[in-house]
């Protein structure tokens, strides 16, 4: 626990030293901003805005300006909160769920006020005085009246600055994640491409040309009793982009599934491809029918090399030109088997699969870091601010 003199610490209410700002617009698509942030926008421990979208066809909402906190009032659910408050780093206007707070720099140094509603006692606190049934909603009179120890400015700077630090820390990591993202998908894609390539491990003298039938059996595999197995995947549960599973269904819960997957097998979505739905299985258990079972024929195709192929620009697209239906697109195995790709020696192949899983072992790394990053200043949030 970090101890702090806080003798010269005064106590205040929220509502002595912000407002709520709540400046309408009718038709945000015609106010001349471009950007319009909605609450799934805001990230749960973020202190700044990050992400927004067009304002196109939006019918209402409020200005937000530099500086304002945004505050995601409404609960996801009857009984959940995000717990998100974060600061705009631009011009905006916003959804009607948010509300905007802007701090009198007379009183508090800008952006400190915004820790303070990252506190787990301040979300604490504005959930017990939430109200609703359906959705809750944080009142901005209730709000105003939480209070909390403010420190003296100078040392409001130093604990500001000290958070943003951290924060830098945390974008750099996050940063990190999305290049060695980029690198892993470009790689992935250079595999299938019309001319193969990965460094200097792929040429025509090591590669030839197969069809993904011939490298990879389609699995339809059936179990209604689901026998020694605990949970299920939906395509709800792979994410766009993401080899890694980290969601699923408890099969005690009740499912309809039945078709059975092994780990090692790629969970393909079949249904509306162009979401990019693949995935490493990393546990026995059920799907849905909407996700094909890839397994990789080992006498041709390295099991961990075979993901990279599936969830590669080209191998997409084919899924894409050859699904069928207008609201719900599928794909079928059948189209997808004909899809040729260049496919190298066996040695060459665990020679690539090397090379993607160091580049695994990074990003494992780097996320473990930025988790530690965030579990930190959560902690210190608490600690400095939150008692």
């Amino acid at each position: 626990m970090i101890e702090l003199n806080k003798s010269n610490w005064n106590e205040v209410a929220i509502g002595f030293i912000a407002d709520e700002i709540s400046e309408k617009v009718l038709s945000p698509e015609k106010s001349g901003c471009e950007k319009f942030i909605r609450p799934e926008d805001l990230e749960v421990g973020e202190l700044f805005v990050e992400n927004f979208r067009s304002p196109k066809d939006i019918g209402s909402g409020k200005f937000c300006y530099e500086g304002d906190i945004i505050f995601a009032r409404r609960s996801v659910s009857v009984s959940q909160f995000k717990r998100r408050s974060s600061v705009l780093t631009f011009d905006a206007v916003c959804s009607d769920e948010l509300t905007v707070i802007r701090e009198n720099e007379k009183e508090i140094t800008k952006g400190f006020l915004n820790l303070i509603l990252n506190t787990t006692k301040l979300w604490d606190y504005a959930i017990s005085k939430s109200v609703g049934s359906v959705s809750k909603r944080i009142k901005w009179e209730d709000l105003a009246k939480f209070t909390f120890l403010l420190p003296p400015k100078k040392l409001q700077e130093k604990i500001l600055s000290s958070f943003l630090t951290l924060e830098e820390l945390i974008s750099q990591a996050e940063q990190q994640e999305k290049n060695l993202k980029a690198l892993q998908k470009t790689l992935s894609n250079g595999l299938a491409s019309n001319q193969p390539s990965f460094g200097n491990l792929l040429n025509n003298k090591n590669c030839n040309a197969k069809t993904f039938g011939q490298i990879a059996d389609c699995i339809e595999q059936h179990d209604k009793h689901k026998n020694d197995v605990s949970r299920f995947i939906g395509l709800e549960n792979l994410e766009p982009e993401n080899l890694i599973i980290s969601t699923w269904g408890n099969i005690a819960d009740g499912t309809t599934f039945t078709k059975r997957f092994t780990k090692g097998d790629v969970l393909f979505g079949k249904r509306r491809a162009y979401l990019k739905k693949v995935a490493i299985a990393d546990f026995d258990g059920i799907c849905s029918g909407d996700i094909l079972v890839l397994r990789a024929k080992e006498k041709v195709m390295h099991p961990e090399l075979l993901p990279f192929y599936a969830s590669a620009e080209a191998f997409i697209q084919h899924a894409i030109s050859t699904s069928a239906g207008s609201l719900s697109p599928r794909t079928k195995w059948r189209d997808l088997s004909s899809f040729e790709v260049a496919i190298p020696d066996l040695k060459t192949q665990e020679k690539i699969v090397e090379v993607f899983q160091q580049l695994q072992i990074t990003l494992d790394q780097i996320k473990a870091q930025k988790l530690t990053l965030k579990n930190l200043k959560q902690k210190l949030l608490n600690e400095i601010l939150g008692d």
